[in-house]
């Protein structure tokens, strides 16, 4: 059996983990140890000039797209099934019928972001089903309403509460810390 050398982290991936340790807040007497000082280079090679190395910035970490019917990471199976299922009864609803699409993303946005602030878990968003085969356009445009930064952040998952009602969404959204 062959052992496994341990590598250390790269420059990247060291970024991209103090990017996403900022915005956590740790527990009390939890505090983040302080950042290790680089390691200085053990030899060095003179034969070749050193080239210098692309370090990514830190960025943001954003949770990832969100699909309506998708089971998304971080949501036990029991509380998907209950959603996808119809189980999970939403505390409020806001019908979409008869609004143009602009005015839809605004009070979809708003209402969200309320439900969110109110410490609301379920909420239904009655898009309709649409004309055309594909669906109408409150339809196919809200799982991308769903997916904008500000948004995705505080909402867990989201489906069709059952199988033949593809015109209403259940979201389940993140809890209020």
């Amino acid at each position: 059996m062959t052992r496994r050398r341990l590598r250390g982290l790269s420059e990247a991936d060291r970024a991209l983990w103090r990017a996403y340790a900022a915005e956590i807040m740790p527990l009390p007497g939890r505090e983040l140890p302080p950042e290790p000082p680089p390691a200085a280079p053990a030899v060095a090679r003179p034969a070749a000039p050193p080239q210098p190395q692309p370090v990514a910035a830190p960025t943001r970490w954003t949770p990832p797209d969100l699909a309506v019917n998708t089971p998304p990471a971080g949501l036990d199976d029991r509380r998907w099934r209950d959603l996808r299922r119809g189980k999970m009864k939403p505390e409020r609803t806001i019908d979409l019928h008869g609004r143009r699409a602009q005015d839809a993303h605004a009070a979809v946005h708003a209402f969200l972001a309320d439900a969110y602030a109110e410490g609301l878990r379920c909420v239904a968003v009655i898009t309709g089903r649409g004309s055309s085969v594909e669906g109408g356009v409150l339809r196919r445009e809200l799982p991308h309403w769903l997916n904008a930064p500000d948004l995705r952040r505080i909402i867990l998952g989201a489906a069709h509460p059952h199988r033949a009602n593809t015109g209403a969404v259940h979201v389940l959204l993140r809890r209020r810390r």
